[in-house]
């Protein structure tokens, strides 16, 4: 059986940043993910990021990601890719397939960093080759350098669904509309705002009906639906598109935490079933930390942040740092993570993570 200190699984923003936080503290740190490259979704981020320079304002998330894998490499962390975590099981033991043999690794703390998957939409024709995730778009068109089509329709009006839309008129696409079927645009005014100028229009209050097609995507009929979400009859309208784009939200993807014991919460603000955790991140099992989406999905800066306080959490339990060193870092975490959860979207998810923090310490008090 192979040994680690401490690993990190996920290697996205918030995995990258708990694996440095803890190395830089002398920490051995196995960071392991799945994918061929480290660094996750901010490849595929060429928008600038906002905010204060403390979270890396005015930098595109691709080159954010650059950064944060040359101080990966400066700390020391051990990185395995093409190395998959099937299993999470009891005294810290990791099942994982790497280079296609399976071994079982023991850990003494481990950081839960999984990330989120896009939630689906089901309609008529959604089979249909033309029919994808907005978040497919967004790699083929930032990773791989491929137009997925010509005229696009967008379901979802949340900031994934502005940025991608944005990022598919900028690769060349016609962006034919943003279907949204709340009464209000779902994401930040910031990214609705160049929507808005770049002449595309944003429809309310209306969904995806069907998909048309024989072979693939040919054209979409759009109808508007009442407050209980169901379809008004006589409102269709058919659009001539070959592509439509679903930006339907993310979800945490839990099911390690699952695996392990870690009992979960149901928050719609964080994006469903997130592992209860505490303020210094570690869940309702003792050594196993959660960050980023995993622990409620919100921004890639706010997934960092919380990747920081988890490292750190996790060599102040191993003793790794003195106590006043610990405390005032920890304090500017945290205030970033305040900055960050200013406003109502930022409020919403704040006292949501303040139902985690009071569902943790209900769970101690019982014990």
């Amino acid at each position: 059986m192979l040994n680690a200190e401490i690993a990190v699984i996920g290697a996205g923003p918030a995995g990258l940043s708990a694996a440095i936080e803890s190395a830089q503290a002398g920490a051995e740190v196995l960071l392991i993910d799945e994918n061929a490259k480290p660094g996750g979704q901010l490849f595929k981020q060429i928008h600038k990021f906002f905010g204060s320079k403390a979270h890396r304002a005015g930098i595109r998330g691709v080159d954010i990601g650059r950064q944060l894998l040359q101080e990966t490499r400066e700390s020391g962390v051990k990185v395995w890719l093409n190395c998959v975590v099937w299993g999470l099981f009891e005294d810290k033991i990791l099942g994982i397939v790497n280079q296609d043999k399976s071994e079982a690794v023991q850990v003494k703390k481990i950081i839960l960093a999984t990330g989120a998957s896009e939630n689906a939409v089901s309609f008529p024709g959604w089979t249909l080759p033309g029919v994808m995730s907005a978040g497919a778009a967004q790699t083929m068109i930032n990773i791989h350098r491929v137009l997925p089509g010509k005229k696009i329709l967008m379901l979802g009006s949340g900031n994934v669904g502005l940025i991608v839309s944005y990022q598919l008129l900028q690769a060349g696409a016609e962006v034919v509309a943003i279907v949204e079927a709340a009464p209000k645009v779902g994401g930040y005014g910031v990214h609705t705002s160049k929507i808005q100028r770049a002449g595309v229009p944003i429809i309310t209050s209306h969904t995806v009906k069907q998909a048309i097609g024989k072979n693939q995507v040919e054209a979409v009929t759009i109808a508007a639906v009442d407050k209980e979400w169901n379809l008004i009859p006589g409102t269709e309208e058919t659009l001539k598109v070959d592509t439509i784009c679903i930006a339907a939200g993310l979800s945490p993807l839990a099911e390690l935490a699952w695996m392990a014991g870690c009992e979960c919460m149901y928050l719609p603000e964080l994006g469903g079933y997130v592992p209860i955790h505490n303020e210094k991140m570690e869940s309702t099992l003792p050594g196993v930390y959660v960050s980023g989406d995993l622990a409620g999905v919100e921004e890639a800066s706010t997934a960092m942040e919380e990747g920081r306080l988890a490292g750190l959490s996790v060599v102040e339990e191993m003793d790794y740092l003195k106590k006043d060193k610990v405390e005032e870092r920890r304090e500017e975490i945290v205030e970033r993570l305040k900055a960050l959860r200013i406003g109502p979207f930022g409020e919403q998810r704040d006292k949501a993570k303040q139902k985690l923090v009071q569902a943790w310490q209900k769970k101690l008090t019982r014990e």
